[in-house]
């Protein structure tokens, strides 16, 4: 499983969302089994689910101790992201925790109109991985 994480901003749009996962994952030659992954405190974020739809993609909503458990393996840090849910990335780490167990960052998080993208996989899956 190739694991795209997001992160938002309220209100966010399914369309802009859409538009950077997309954009992602072309960035990353990613093709195959791909699903979403945020924070399950987004369970109230109409535009993630939006997204799914437009995508045809799963969305998981990932409990936080379970995005604490790979904060250690981000590439990236976001001093507001830490101040609002006391991780350095939502995008990177609901990536790797979607991902699945040893998962690696294909791309790491960018960032566009208020939403955040990041695209994880383990390295048997996708070699490629950093």
């Amino acid at each position: 499983m190739i694991g795209v994480g997001i992160g938002c901003r309220k209100g966010v749009t399914g369309a802009e969302i859409a538009d950077l996962v997309r954009r992602a994952l072309s960035e990353a030659g990613v093709d195959g089994p791909v699903a979403l992954f945020s924070t399950d405190r987004k369970a109230d974020e109409k535009g993630l689910f939006d997204a799914a739809q437009l995508l045809n993609m799963p969305l998981v909503l990932v409990k936080e101790e379970a995005l604490r458990a790979v904060a250690g393996a981000v590439a990236t840090c976001s001093s507001r992201v830490e101040a609002l849910f006391g991780l350095p990335s939502i995008a990177e780490t609901a990536a790797l925790a979607g991902a699945g167990s040893g998962a690696k960052l294909i791309l790491p998080r960018l960032s566009a109109g208020g939403v955040t993208c990041a695209v994880a996989a383990r390295p048997e899956i996708f070699p490629g991985t950093r």
